[in-house]
C-alpha cells in the first residue's frame, strides 16, 4: 500500500519507520528541511511511561488557579480572548474528575509501557543512538506536603505494577549526587528506576536515515495546503509542489492536526501546550544529574543527555505564540541552578520553546479517523517522546490489517464521536411543591 505520513516530527518518522517495516511504500511530507524541528528539536528528553498521566485530574482547577500567581509559574495562560482555547479548557475540566482521571491514565500508562518495550527493540534492531541512558527519573519533593500528596501517585504505580522507590533526602542524594548541595531543600523522592532519557531531536534523525535506507521518501521544505476527498475517501493531499496521491494517509502534523482536518467536518479537540527548554553544557559534571530530575515545586524537568543538561517545563496557553519569553527563561535558570548549582554555563546555554500538541483527556488520538483510509497519530502532548515508538507500532498494525499487541479501541478518533453522539439525560420531573 502507498501511504503518506504528514509531518516529520518523532511521531511521523517512528510512523514512517513501522510502516516501512511492514511493507508499504512510505513517503512523508514536511514544512522543515529536515526531521524534527518543530517540537521534537529539544523537549525534556524523557521517557517516562510511569509519569504518564492526564493533566485533567482531580484538583487541578484548584492549583491551577495557584500556579499562575507564583513566581516561577508551571502555568500561565494569556488573556486574550481565543474560543478555541476556552472550548479545549472546558472539555478538559470535564475530565478533572475521578472517574474519567483512572479510565485516562489506564490507557496511557499502557500505551506509554508498550512503548518503552517497542524503543527498546527499535534501539537494538536499529543501532541507533541518542545520548540515551537508562537510569530512571527521580521525581524531587521539596517539602512534607508535596511527600504526603504522592501517596496517591504511589498508589496507582502499585496497582499498575510499576517499579518504583521511595526517598528520603539521603536516598535522592545517593541517586544524584550533583543533588548534594542542595540537601536542605530536599524532603523526600519518587523513584521510577525503569525509565530512561535520551535526546528526541538525535534519535528522530537517526531514525530518519534508517528510514531512508528502507526505502522511505522525505520530502521537505513542502507546505500542505489541505487534504483532497470527500467523506468516503481521500484521493491526495495538495501541496505547493502539486497533488500527491496515495492509497492512504497519516496527519502526525502535532498541534496543527485540527487545521488539516477541519474542513473534513473533524473536530479534532487538539491544542496547542506551548513549553520551553534551556539546553546547558556541563562545566562540572560532579553536580549534574545522571538521569531527569522532575523539580515537582515548578514542574520542571532536568536531564542529563550526554555532555548537554536539558532542563524544560512550563504549560504556556497561548494559541500558536511562538515568542521566547525571559520570564520563563528564568524559571527554567532558576530551577536548575537551585538544585544543581554551577553543573553548567548558563551564559552559553541555548533557549527554545515548542507546541505541545495536548488532548483534554491527554491520550493522543492514534488510529482511524470517520474517512476510511485517513488515520491519525497525534496529540501526544508532553509525552510525544515517551509514546513515539509504541503509537508508531500500533498505527501500523492497524493500517496493516494485523492485530496489535495492546487494546487500541480506546485510543482512536471516535471516543470523541461516541461522546456527541451521546443521548443527552432526560429532564428529572419537576419536584412537588
Amino acid at each position: 500500500m502507498k501511504i503518506i505520513v504528514l509531518g516529520a516530527g518523532v511521531i511521523g518518522v517512528t510512523s514512517a519507520w513501522y510502516l516501512a517495516q511492514a511493507g508499504h511504500e512510505v513517503t512523508v511530507i514536511d514544512r522543515q528541511p529536515a526531521p524534527a524541528l518543530e517540537t521534537s528539536f529539544a523537549n525534556a528528553g524523557e521517557v517516562s511511561p510511569g509519569y504518564s498521566a492526564p493533566w485533567a485530574a482531580p484538583g487541578i482547577p484548584l492549583k491551577a488557579i495557584k500556579w499562575m500567581f507564583m513566581k516561577h509559574a508551571p502555568l500561565i495562560v494569556g488573556l486574550k480572548p481565543d474560543a478555541v482555547k476556552l472550548r479545549w479548557m472546558a472539555q478538559m475540566l470535564m475530565n478533572c474528575n475521578s472517574a474519567a482521571y483512572a479510565v485516562n491514565k489506564a490507557r496511557m500508562v499502557r500505551l506509554a509501557e508498550y512503548s518503552r518495550d517497542c524503543l527498546t527493540d527499535l534501539r537494538s534492531s536499529t543501532g541507533v543512538a541518542y545520548d540515551e541512558r537508562m537510569q530512571g527519573t527521580l521525581q524531587l519533593f521539596r517539602d512534607a506536603h508535596q511527600v504526603e500528596a504522592a501517596a496517591k501517585d504511589i498508589a496507582v504505580l502499585r496497582e499498575g505494577g510499576v517499579p518504583f522507590e521511595v526517598l528520603d533526602t539521603d536516598g535522592c542524594i545517593a541517586v544524584e549526587p550533583g543533588l548534594a548541595a542542595a540537601r536542605g531543600k530536599i524532603a523526600g523522592g519518587l523513584r521510577l528506576p525503569k525509565d530512561e532519557t535520551g535526546d528526541c531531536f538525535k534519535f528522530t534523525q537517526g531514525l530518519e536515515a534508517k528510514c531512508r535506507a528502507a526505502g522511505v521518501v522525505f520530502r521537505y521544505g513542502t507546505q500542505i495546503r489541505r487534504l483532497n476527498g470527500d467523506a468516503g475517501r481521500i484521493t491526495s493531499v495538495e501541496t505547493d509542489i502539486g497533488a500527491l496521491s496515495a492509497d492512504a494517509f497519516v496527519v502526525a502534523l502535532g498541534s496543527y492536526s485540527p487545521q488539516l482536518v477541519a474542513p473534513l467536518g473533524m473536530k479534532l479537540p487538539v491544542y496547542p501546550v506551548k513549553g520551553y527548554s534551556i539546553t546547558v553544557p556541563v562545566v562540572d559534571a560532579s553536580k549534574a544529574p545522571e538521569s531527569t530530575v522532575m523539580d515537582e515545586t515548578h514542574k520542571i524537568a532536568i536531564t542529563r543527555l550526554g555532555d548537554r543538561i536539558r532542563v524544560g517545563g512550563m504549560a504556556e496557553l497561548r494559541g500558536f505564540d511562538m515568542s521566547l519569553s525571559p520570564k520563563r527563561r528564568a524559571t527554567l535558570e532558576h530551577s536548575v541552578e537551585d538544585l544543581f548549582g554551577g553543573a553548567g554555563d548558563q551564559s552559553q546555554a541555548q533557549f527554545w520553546c515548542g507546541l505541545r500538541p495536548m488532548t483534554p483527556d491527554g491520550t493522543p488520538v492514534v488510529g482511524r479517523s470517520p474517512i476510511g483510509n485517513l488515520f491519525f497519530n497525534t496529540g501526544h502532548g508532553t509525552l510525544g517522546w515517551t509514546m513515539a515508538a509504541g503509537s508508531g507500532r500500533v498505527l501500523a498494525d492497524v493500517m496493516s490489517g494485523r492485530a496489535t499487541e495492546i487494546e487500541t479501541a480506546d485510543l482512536g478518533y471516535g471516543r470523541y464521536e461516541a461522546r456527541r453522539a451521546a443521548p443527552k439525560p432526560a429532564l428529572r420531573p419537576a419536584r412537588a411543591q
